[in-house]
Formats: C-alpha cells, structure tokens, sequence
C-alpha cells in the first residue's frame, strides 16, 4: 500500500509543481496519471522516491514513511520502489543482461557490484524475466543495439529484477509507435497482475491509460482534479482537466487502434 497525505512541492522560483496530493494505491492496482504538460505528474512521481524533495506532507510505502528517512535509509528503500524511465536509463555499452541485473546492486556489497558479480538467483531470475519480455535472445546484446522499444522492455525486466514493492513509470511509450505502445503498456499491467504489485504510471496517452488502467487520477496545475474509474473519465472531466477539445472527435481517431487489453498478444516482441 502507497500512500500520500498532503503532498506539495514548491520550487525555489515560487512555482508550486504539487498541492496537497492525498491519495492510497493498495496492492496490485495500476494507476493511469493524466493531466497536461506542466501539470505536476512527472514531480509526484519523483516526490514519492524522492528524486524530488517534497516541501511537505508525508508518503507512506507499507510501514515505511519515506519522507522521514536519512540518505542511508532512502538508499534501502528505494530497492523496494521499481522506476520504468521514459528514456529508458539503460547503460549503453553494457548488455541487455547486465542491464537487467543492475536491478540487484541495491542488494550486492560494493565491490560486487563493481566487478559485477551477482548470484545465480539474480541470474537465474534475470534469464526468466527476459524469456517472459520476449528478449531471451538478446541478453548478451550491447543496450545500444536495440530498438526503442526493446530498451523499453529491458527497463520494464531491470525493475522488476528488484523485486519491487511499487512501480512508478514515467511516460513508458512517448518515443513509441501506437502498436509497440500498446505491447508494453499490457505487459506493465500483466506483471503487476501476476506479482500483486501497485503502480503509478506517468502517462499522456488518455486513451491508453484508460485500456490499460484500473483508476485514473488527473492532475491540473498540480492539484488532483480527478480521482476514479476509467470509464468515469468523460468528456466532462477531460475538459476540466486539459481544457476545451472536441473529445469525440479524439476518441474517434483512436478508435480503430483499440483492442482488448486483456487480450495476449501473439508474440510480445513482434515488431518492437
């Protein structure tokens, strides 16, 4: 269970990026974050693993209050919070299994994780968690030889490799074409079905968050101006949340791109 109670983030600048944020994701729910360009979602985001410092309220990850820890206790708790980057964050001129295991140098000594050491489980889990994101045969790949969306499934294989308590996703398809999108948004919300795992997912695509998500929260110049079920999002609400905008006319356009998302697909890494 995550937990917000009074979040706010004010910059030095005066600009308040978050106002009082109260919101609970118990296990296993993936929250679709929406809201337009400035509205404060990448900074809760950071805020709730303190990539951002908040300026106030608490954040609670099952009896932890992440806001009260030292830099030595932050350290150990950020293991349990899995982060999916937009720009992927891989290291280059590493491969994809080096890659997926630097998803266990919270839990190596120094000089493990230096000479890049791991055990036979981090190894063994690492192999499985590639096999199941349709990369097994591209472990011993260099990072910088694969696709936009390859890269993408290898972050999604690197956090789950922590075994994490919570996930935060910030815009996982903006460089992503419509059908690779749609892979990695099922297969974000499959691994947390399957492990029980609660996340937050930073998204643009309305559409999207709404086939993928189980609840929706929008955000406005930094306050939640909405907080419910997918199909609870009408025209209505998206206006109040980015503004005036023939929403039929959007839907429309997206329509003949929808399928099922519950649906496999055939094979995940076709075309990615």
């Amino acid at each position: 269970m995550l937990k917000l109670d009074k979040v706010s983030k004010t910059y030095k600048t005066g600009d308040k990026a978050l106002h009082n944020a109260c919101f609970e994701v118990p296990a296993g729910q993936v929250v679709g974050l929406i809201g337009p360009s400035g509205a404060g979602k990448s900074t809760l985001i950071r805020c709730i693993n303190r990539l951002v410092e908040p300026t106030q309220g608490s954040i609670t990850l099952g009896d932890t209050e992440l806001t009260g820890l030292n830099r030595r206790e932050l350290r150990r708790a950020r293991r349990r919070i899995g982060m999916i980057f937009q720009e992927y964050a891989l290291v280059e001129r590493l491969t994809v299994m080096e890659n997926v295991l630097s998803g266990r140098l919270g839990y190596v000594p120094a000089w493990r994780s230096y000479l890049r050491k791991f055990s036979a489980d981090d190894i063994a889990q690492a192999f499985s968690l590639l096999d199941r994101v349709g990369l097994a045969d591209h472990y011993n790949k260099r990072a910088d030889a694969l696709s936009g969306g390859q890269r993408q499934r290898v972050g999604i294989a690197r956090a789950l490799e922590q075994n994490p308590e919570l996930l935060l996703v910030d815009e996982p398809t903006a460089s992503l074409d419509p059908k690779t999108s749609r892979q990695i948004m099922r297969l974000i919300r499959t691994a947390c079905q399957e492990r029980n795992l609660p996340a937050i997912i930073n998204i643009h695509d309305v559409m999207l968050a709404q086939q993928f998500s189980d609840r929706i929260i929008g955000l406005k110049a930094g306050e939640i101006v909405f907080d419910g079920a997918p199909d609870a999002l009408t025209d209505e609400v998206l206006t109040t949340i980015y503004g005036d905008e023939d929403w039929t006319q959007l839907r429309g356009d997206n329509a003949e791109q929808s399928t099922d998302p519950e649906t496999p697909a055939v094979d995940l890494a076709e075309g990615v």
